[in-house]
């Protein structure tokens, strides 16, 4: 049976009355950058025409204590988020396991405009995972806290402005027994807000709580009511555990619908449920679609469903076998029912793709309603790895013969191989190390980041790197986030660092 509980009123901290607190601001301007791979469908497209990557505007550190493994830095960092008004909130790490704030920054010249720190604590983990905001139309900016708790500030351009809290099981529940929740509850994804200024986010239980709660999908709602369903009910299994660690939450375009993975024992399933109810509307168990087994799932990945315009579906996993396809993954692709799988791409494990119009491919001559962008890596070392990493924009529906497996897969629209050798692997270039790349229509371009240290301006019409600007020395390290903001100014994350460049 599923477990879904409705609350009442879910926030507090504050005595407006409820229809003040969740009026919806119809007029609000769209945010430049909402959150992890800009939107809830995420797609990641640009918000405005990119400047020229000429030079380097500001920059502020993304972690104030990185914890490096030998020469790798094994940290996922959230995605800031950018406002209408050019306000960047940038999440940050400032303790060196635990730790988090955020800080609003103007975006022209990095200075701050104020910062909060959160009581959020991160859930078990290998790698660190990330800490994300949202940033809702009407400008209501939600970020992590303890017990399972979202902090929210309604016009977060401004200095002065009221912090509040919001609990999807209830605030008075909550208080009841803070000491308790605070201990137990852990979100575990980034936060997902859609356009009607509804909040998804996967949380993780770790010990009994008053209201028993399991490891599931939270949602509050535009008008503050909260609700939640366990992983294990969302895919009618009770062997899986919680929603995938780093998942962000993906709704349809039609914003009926909420995608999500949920696991156990890194395997598990792709579940659709009801956006305004969390019922389950159906589930796909994950496979590795060249040995047929189940695909694996890790907790080191931050790959998340992308929302095709046609409402197809797009979620990375790891090979069913360690190895078996160079460690590259899949990138598994369904309808819009998950009742059908459809032609899966040659790469996913931890990366979410990224949506291309075909007219930025002016040599693209096929019939798909667009393309996707994902990073390319072929990890030297691993089976029958090369280290020729590269990026890649794949037409979904079109195959080619996958030279690893042979099993047919995404077809190779244009592909870009990296330009830095890596001295460690002699004949192989540095990884790309993004999990979501910006595209941007305006201009005909990718921004991606490097291992190398370099961010590029990948030219999608002529299939060149027409610009790169040097960040730092370069790292091997967790993937990161790209992103633009309204102004066309570009952000970039290399060695614990948020680089904001332009002209």
């Amino acid at each position: 049976m599923k477990v879904l509980i409705k609350t009442g009123t879910a926030f507090a901290l504050c005595s407006f009355a409820l229809s003040s607190l969740f009026a919806v601001a119809s007029a609000s301007p769209v945010p430049g950058w909402r959150g992890y791979a800009r939107d809830a469908h995420h797609a990641a497209g640009a918000p405005a025409a990119s400047q020229p990557i000429n030079a380097i505007h500001w920059r502020t550190p993304v972690d104030l204590n990185p914890q490096y493994a030998g020469a790798e830095l094994l940290a996922h960092y959230g995605s800031p988020v950018i406002t209408a008004s050019n306000t960047i909130v940038v999440p940050v790490k400032t303790g060196a396991t635990d730790g988090f704030r955020v800080e609003a920054r103007k975006a022209a010249t990095g200075s701050l405009v104020w910062s909060f720190a959160s009581d959020y604590t991160l859930p078990p983990h290998d790698w660190t995972p990330s800490f994300n905001p949202s940033l809702t139309y009407q400008n209501r900016l939600y970020f992590p806290g303890a017990g399972g708790k979202l902090f929210y500030r309604d016009n977060p351009d401004t200095a002065q402005q009221t912090v509040r809290a919001a609990v999807f099981y209830g605030l008075k529940n909550y208080l009841a027994a803070k000491t308790v929740y605070d201990g137990a509850v852990r979100i575990n994804t980034p936060v997902t807000t859609d356009s009607q200024g509804n909040v998804f986010f996967g949380f993780v239980v770790l010990g009994s709580t008053p209201l028993n709660l399991q490891s599931g999908l939270a949602r509050i709602g535009a008008d503050g009511r909260g609700s939640w369903i366990s992983a294990s009910s969302a895919a009618s299994d009770g062997a899986v555990t919680q929603v995938g660690m780093n998942c962000a939450p993906a709704v349809s375009w039609d914003l009926k619908t909420v995608y999500v993975a949920v696991t156990g024992n890194s395997t598990g399933y792709l579940v659709a449920l009801d956006a305004s109810t969390l019922q389950t509307k159906s589930e796909v168990v994950l496979k590795d679609p060249a040995s047929g087994n189940l695909a694996h799932i890790s907790g080191d990945s931050t790959a998340s469903p992308t929302i095709g315009s046609d409402g197809d579906v797009y979620y990375g996993v790891l090979e069913s076998s360690f190895g078996a396809h160079n460690d590259r993954g899949w990138l598994l692709h369904f309808d819009s029912t998950l009742a059908h799988a459809k032609i899966p791409g040659s790469f996913g494990w931890d990366d979410t793709a990224s949506l291309v119009p075909t007219r930025m491919v002016p040599s693209y001559g096929g019939g798909s309603p667009y393309l996707l962008m994902t990073k390319y890596n072929n990890y030297a070392g691993i089976g029958t790895g090369d280290g020729q990493n590269k990026i890649a924009i794949l037409d979904p529906d079109a195959t080619e013969a996958d030279p690893i497996s042979g099993i047919p897969v995404m077809k190779e629209v244009i592909t870009k191989l990296g330009i830095t050798p890596d001295a460690g692997h002699p004949g192989g270039v540095r990884e790309w190390c993004i999990n979501t790349a910006v595209v941007d229509r305006f201009t005909s371009a990718v921004l991606a980041n490097s291992e190398d240290g370099y961010l590029y301006r990948w030219n999608t019409a002529a299939n060149t790197f027409s610009q790169r600007i040097q960040l730092t020395s370069g790292v091997a390290e967790s993937y990161t986030p790209t992103l633009i903001g309204p102004d066309g100014q570009v952000y970039a994350i290399n060695n614990a660092v948020l680089f904001a460049i332009g002209r």
